[in-house]
């Protein structure tokens, strides 16, 4: 059975119902991560939890320890990642309050460093033409919709850089793009599970319509805060159905991700690569 991560956006900062809870303080070759991470039993399954922000929301999307997050949660043995986040809506059918299972990315941001392990003595690059695990993103659909949740299924997340929201004339560009949400976060964390070996699902909670909707109020904090504060306990029955589904799960390849993808001759990575890394290379790497 797999063990289940959550990373939890804006608003969701616990999970309730965990039994053998534990708080986790890791510390990770890329720093610690965004706060020390929750483990414990939902259910039958183990499942890790990480609040994306820390306890609170201390941290910008800008200054997310992505390695840090997604690495750490592979020391705990995770080997599927639900990520739940605020968006705002793209298109009229996506109302404040809906849920979008995300299944593509497109990226304008502008100073995010923390979008690969590699470097520093070794190189690779993963497959990235469908960034997000296929079986998993049915597990989080059908999980919402037990939930109650109006769901849809499939859908573009425009990662922006923030902190600010966008400009009228970048959101009417954006939405000439096709996209159905936008945010600030997700596709980082996508490409970092990728590299690790994660199956990887985004679960999008639409707060409002971004400002090119002209018949609705600019966004504003406090109405996204309303709507977060209105759908944290749907959040949580979705995790809690998740948690139910995932040992149905279908076969997927993701944990085989870097099978084909480095590039470094095995004798020129160097052993201080090896030892950052030995959480995520295939082990022919590190015994060579």
């Amino acid at each position: 059975m797999a063990k289940l991560g959550v990373i939890g956006g804006s608003g969701l900062y616990e999970i309730d119902g965990l039994t053998e809870v534990a708080e986790q303080a890791i510390e990770t070759p890329f720093g610690p991560p965004s706060d020390a991470i929750t483990t414990g039993k939902l259910g039958d399954v183990e499942l890790a939890f990480l609040p994306r922000h820390g306890r609170g929301h201390r941290l910008m999307p800008s200054e997310l320890p992505f390695r840090a997050n997604i690495y750490a949660l592979k020391m705990l043995g995770v080997d599927a990642i639900l990520a739940l986040s605020a968006v705002g809506s793209m298109r009229e059918e996506i109302a404040p309050g809906d849920l979008v299972i995300i299944d593509q990315f497109i990226d304008r941001t502008r100073q995010r460093t923390e979008e690969t392990f590699f470097g520093n003595g070794i190189v690779g690059h993963v497959h990235f033409a469908d960034p997000v695990c296929a079986a998993l993103a049915n597990v989080a659909a059908q999980s919402a919709k037990a939930a109650g949740a109006t769901v849809h299924e499939g859908g573009t997340y425009l990662c922006m850089e923030g902190p600010q929201f966008s400009t009228r004339a970048e959101s009417n560009l954006y939405r000439s793009f096709g996209v159905a949400v936008i945010g600030m976060t997700n596709l980082q964390e996508a490409k970092l599970a990728r590299e690790a070996g994660i199956c990887y699902s985004t679960i999008a909670l639409a707060t409002d319509y971004d400002c090119w909707h002209d018949s609705e109020d600019d966004v504003s904090v406090e109405a996204v805060i309303a709507v977060l504060q209105q759908n944290v306990d749907m959040a949580r029955r979705v995790i809690a159905n998740a948690a139910e589904r995932i040992a149905d799960k279908a076969d997927c390849q993701c944990a085989n991700a870097l099978d084909h993808a480095i590039l470094s001759a095995p004798e020129a990575i160097t052993p201080e690569a090896k030892e950052r890394l030995r959480h995520i290379l295939p082990k022919h790497l590190l015994t060579s």
